[in-house]
């Protein structure tokens, strides 16, 4: 069996290139990491498991153990951003993995056994000294004089780093509960770094750069930038200092990020160690180093945790071009909302980027639009703005930062936690199976639509609407961000339309609102996905094969066993979804699923072919906030038109106390775990079989066929405002109210015709009818399945105390409906 490598991840952004470190083929890759990050990971990936966060130990060796249990013990663990490589050396030394272990990392990762390391080696640095409490502090300032630097032990990217100027500023001061602490004197000096690669016998491939203001005045609202250096003299001193810090802290090759204090002049510069990491440095600097310099630090770190060499490019020197980068803060207390990101131009007003490149510009950044919320997350990566420059030399990158700094617009407006909160709608689907849902979510909160045409009957819900160019994430996003904007409080965005699942997905990672992941809805939206990522996770198996072509598909259906579903990987409402009993009825059918098309989906290439599940046909609602998957409703489908799937009807009910309910429940939590889907209200569809429940698929979007308002008739849980509440942000209220039936029942004409009238008054009349709605209007041609998509003319909803109530209620109401069909003959067809 290949090697098993678990990989601690936390970068949304792709800093790091696993799938380019080591062959995902060949060996087993595994990831622990957030939702958030998740998406930056490949997609050969073995596995990935989704925590909170990766600084919390408790839920990542939990997650350790499940990949160690599924894939077994771990070859090597690996972790390339500074604050999770405490975590990573913890669990080396747990589970006898090799690789760095915590007394190898402690001369970087704690700042008061480094200074003294350093000084020991006569390296020079700051006086540093511990600071349990105000009395160590006083006493420090009292022999190195006012102000002083505080900061952790153990820290990064500043934070937590705190000045204090005077004995009133000390007394103000509130050190944290169970953080080390230790003191510093203040230095005005320039603060550099230095980034690169020990070779365990000397400097590889490094750069010398100067902080433009610092990172403790970034943590403050200033802008920080970095370039790196030409000057000959001061480079040959930095690189002589650098080698010997190098030597007094490891023997072996490594990765460092070096900060210096620059003082002297420039005949003789005088420099002394800020700190030291061993890891490739953060920021821009990833980046910077792989697309000027043609280096990937990360990869290098990668390969040494791995226990394999150095990559041939970090040994030797860089060329001649010199880079740059540039941090914008959010000058307003996070979560904020994000209200212009431009150039200003002439006339004061702010316009979009320049071209990469121009007039001293960028070559590459990463801005957030208008109407983006900023949630509260620290680290440099999640800036307010994030710039990249090249030039020939130190002068030309700084002018282009400056120029930056000066010309770039960005302000943001704070999120009113008192203001009305408002959910942007995605496509509000058609009246008759939406409108109850549409004004559940008005009466929860304030509803925006984006949509590609103008509101009619919707607008008495809406609090605002942006018409949509096109659906494509571009256009989707603009008119989110409009509507966002419009709003001094919380927001979110939400679909319930199968076809915008994945441009909502996008549009929501794009404006950092609360949502399933991009990834999560693409292995929902992609069946053949699901299947690969259910099989891989251990769950109850269903034989599938990917085919492509007719005599694919017969030998596939050979091996798996007739009879077989066969259906596209991604349209929706069953449509292209048959059964074949054998080799004669795949042959008839086949081109059925083949040709089959669904509005404004893709079908994707091939066709999934499945072994048939006999038993009942169930769908589960669930709720779903930080990974907490809640099943509420249960609905037992009515299935018509055999061989295609049609569903006619759907029951929901009281389930809790059916034998297969514990089952049941544990399936549909590990179908989210495996699809990774860690938010939304879903719609997963499940056979009852004599083994057990199979998932038939899971649907990342809020049930159809008016599902959801039987739950909410049956069991009094509003799912639509449950939803709003997930977009917000906010945990539902989930509280059960009542436990009784509610079902509904849909109407089809005889044979496919035009709809001359139809007729609901007498059957709404009829008690126990909740509602009758009208599905079809004069003029509309419907065709049976599998030539039309749903041709319904009414929906028959019904509550009572027990099946048979609702059975005997449907069967009078239905007879009442009136209809009158022309019907369509020939080529209709």
């Amino acid at each position: 069996m290949p090697d098993h490598v678990i990989v601690i991840h936390r970068w949304s952004d792709r800093y790091a290139d696993y799938a380019s470190y080591v062959d995902h083929e060949a060996c087993r890759v595994s990831y622990v990491t957030s939702e958030r990050a998740a998406g930056s990971l490949p997609e050969q990936a073995t596995a990935v498991r989704t925590v909170r966060s990766t600084e919390d130990g408790k839920e990542v060796r939990a997650a350790v153990a499940s990949l160690v249990e599924e894939f077994g013990w771990p070859a090597r663990i690996v972790a390339l951003h500074e604050v999770d490589l405490d975590l990573a050396a913890e669990l080396r030394g747990e589970l006898g993995v090799p690789g760095e272990t915590l007394s190898e990392l402690a001369p970087f990762r704690d700042k008061l056994l480094m200074a003294r390391r350093l000084a020991a080696a006569g390296v020079p640095v700051p006086a540093t000294e511990p600071a349990p409490d105000h009395a160590a502090v006083a006493a420090f300032a009292a022999v190195h004089g006012w102000p002083v630097l505080v900061k952790p032990v153990r820290g990064t990217a500043s934070a937590g780093v705190t000045r204090l100027g005077s004995p009133e500023e000390l007394d103000a001061y509130v050190f944290p509960r169970e953080k080390p602490m230790l003191v510093q004197p203040y230095l005005p000096h320039d603060i550099l770094h230095v980034d690169g690669v020990a070779t365990g016998t000397g400097l590889g491939a490094w750069r010398a750069s100067r902080y433009l203001n610092t990172c403790l005045e970034f943590t403050e609202g200033t802008a920080l930038g970095s370039v790196e250096l030409d000057d000959p003299r001061l480079t040959q001193a930095i690189g002589g200092f650098t080698a010997g810090v190098v030597r007094a802290l490891s023997a072996g090759p490594w990765v460092f990020h070096l900060e210096l204090f620059l003082s002297g002049t420039p005949e003789e510069p005088e420099l002394q160690v800020l700190e030291v990491g061993a890891r490739a440095g953060g920021a821009e600097v990833p980046f910077l180093w792989q697309e000027v310099h043609g280096v990937d630090l990360m990869a290098a770190a990668f390969a040494l945790q791995m226990g394999e060499p150095l990559p041939d490019a970090c040994r030797t020197g860089l060329g001649a071009e010199h880079g740059g980068w540039l941090l914008i803060p959010t000058a307003t207390a996070r979560p904020c909302r994000v209200v212009a990101a431009g150039w200003r131009t002439d006339d004061g007003d702010t316009a979009g980027p320049p071209v990469y490149g121009e007039s001293g510009g960028p070559y590459a950044q990463r801005v957030p639009v208008v109407g983006q919320t900023l949630a509260d997350l620290s680290g440099y990566e999640h800036s307010g703005a994030r710039f990249r420059f090249r030039g020939r030399s130190t002068a030309e990158v700084e002018a282009a930062i400056r120029r930056t700094i000066q010309g770039f617009d960005f302000r943001c407006a704070p999120v009113d936690p008192d203001a009305p909160e408002r959910v942007v709608l995605v496509g509000s689907g058609g009246r008759a199976y939406r409108e109850y849902a549409l004004a559940d979510a008005a009466a929860r909160c304030e509803v925006a639509l984006v949509d590609l045409a103008e509101p009619t009957w919707q607008s008495g819900y809406l609090a605002g609407h942006r018409s949509a160019a096109d659906s494509g994430v571009d256009a989707l996003t603009r008119a989110v961000a409009e509507c966002v904007g419009d709003a001094p409080g919380r927001a979110g965005v939400f679909t319930w339309h199968e076809v915008l699942l994945a441009e909502t997905a996008a549009v929501a990672a794009r404006l950092g609102l609360p949502h399933m992941s991009p990834a999560a809805a693409g292995n929902c939206r992609d069946k053949l996905a699901t299947r690969r990522l259910l099989r891989e996770a251990g769950l109850p198996g269903v034989g599938f094969a990917h085919v492509r072509g007719e005599e694919e598909a017969l030998r596939a259906a050979e091996a798996i066993g007739y009879p077989v579903v066969v259906k596209p990987r991604s349209l929706a409402g069953s449509v292209g979804v048959v059964i074949a009993h054998d080799a004669d009825d795949l042959r008839g059918l086949y081109h059925h699923a083949a040709e089959a098309a669904y509005p404004g989906l893709n079908p994707l290439d091939g066709l999934l072919l499945e072994e048939f599940l006999s038993g009942p046909e169930i769908s589960v609602d669930s709720v779903v906030g930080d990974g907490d998957v809640r099943p509420v409703n249960v609905a037992r489908k009515r299935l018509g038109f055999d061989p295609f799937f049609e569903e006619v009807g759907h029951l929901v009910s009281p389930w809790r106390q059916e034998p297969w309910a514990d089952d049941l429940v544990d399936l549909v939590i590990e179908a989210h775990r495996a699809l990774g889907v860690q938010t939304g209200v879903t719609h997963a569809e499940v056979r009852l079989t004599a083994a057990g429940p199979r998932l038939v698929e899971l649907n990342g979007r809020l049930g159809g066929d008016f599902i959801p308002y039987l739950g909410k008739l049956a069991t009094g849980v509003d799912l639509t405002a449950a939803a709003m509440d997930l977009a917000l942000g906010l945990r539902p209220e989930l509280r059960q109210l009542r436990d009784i039936h509610a079902e509904v029942r849909f109407l089809y004409p005889p044979q496919d015709g035009e709809v001359r009238a139809l007729d609901v008054a007498a059957a709404a009349a009829v008690p126990g009818v909740v509602e009758v709605i009208r599905l079809a209007e004069p003029g509309d041609r419907l065709l049976l399945p599998p030539r039309g998509v749903v041709p319904r003319l009414a929906a028959v909803i019904v509550t009572g105390e027990n099946p048979g109530d609702c059975r005997r209620v449907l069967d009078r109401a239905c007879a009442l409906v009136r209809s009158e069909i022309e019907p369509i003959t020939g080529g209709a067809r």
